[in-house]
């Protein structure tokens, strides 16, 4: 999504009539017409592109809505490299599925990466591990909306049996950087460089401190395999 040399997708404006029947083409006809040149590979790109703007409100909606300033700009973006991505990939395509349902995942989990890239830029790595009389607390978007209240409920418990854990376990540099990039998902780079260290030095601490966590919870019985089964929807 970064300016990184990347080609840019470009589509006649004044073509504003979407086809009527565009969810009608077949998987064939999609392929075929993506991989031509000329006004049908024009006229595809326009018509993916209007399903992939019409999915991702909906997608999205438990992650950002539809009326935030920034989602007209995230969803700019997102089709822009799906539109690319897809593009590149027609040939890994197997067919499995409707050709728009297959882009349409492809441009959710674009959307989601790049807004777990904005969460994690926003935080300090302060912020990340807030402390409170029950130990570490996650911030609110580490627990995955779900649709059944009982898996919410089973997250929270275990994020809060997690966060006793590394309060008590782990050093306040050893919680910073577990929970930067083993549950933040923050890019060991920018981990090292908040916390002014170098990448040799972040892996032996990340090292130190999982091998202390794995120990903790062997002792209290509980395993990785415990913990992402809760978070496991399905």
């Amino acid at each position: 999504m970064r300016g990184s040399g990347k080609q840019v997708i470009h589509i006649d404006p004044h073509r504003d009539i979407i086809s009527i029947n565009m969810s009608d083409r077949s998987n064939d006809e999609w392929l075929a017409e993506l991989k031509s040149d000329g006004p049908d590979k024009e006229a595809a790109l326009a018509d993916l592109r209007a399903v992939i703007h019409k999915g991702l409100p909906y997608a999205l909606s438990n992650y950002l809505s539809p009326d935030n300033p920034q989602f007209k700009s995230l969803a700019d973006e997102v089709t822009q490299d799906t539109l690319l991505r897809v593009l590149d990939h027609l040939d890994t395509f197997e067919g499995r599925s409707r050709f728009t349902t297959w882009v349409q995942k492809i441009a959710v989990r674009i959307a989601l990466t790049e807004l777990r890239r904005r969460r994690w830029r926003d935080y300090s790595l302060d912020s990340l591990v807030e402390e409170n009389e029950e130990g570490v607390s996650f911030p609110s978007l580490m627990i995955d909306p779900a649709p059944n209240p009982d898996s919410l409920t089973q997250q929270s418990d275990m994020l809060l049996q997690v966060g006793r854990l590394i309060t008590e376990e782990l050093t306040e540099k050893q919680r910073q950087a577990i929970v930067a990039t083993a549950i933040e998902g923050v890019p060991l780079e920018e981990v090292a460089r908040r916390m002014n260290m170098k990448r040799n030095a972040l892996y032996k601490l990340l090292h130190d401190a999982r091998l202390r966590l794995k120990n903790r919870m062997a002792d209290e019985g509980l395993t990785t395999e415990d913990i992402w089964a809760v978070f496991d929807r399905g």
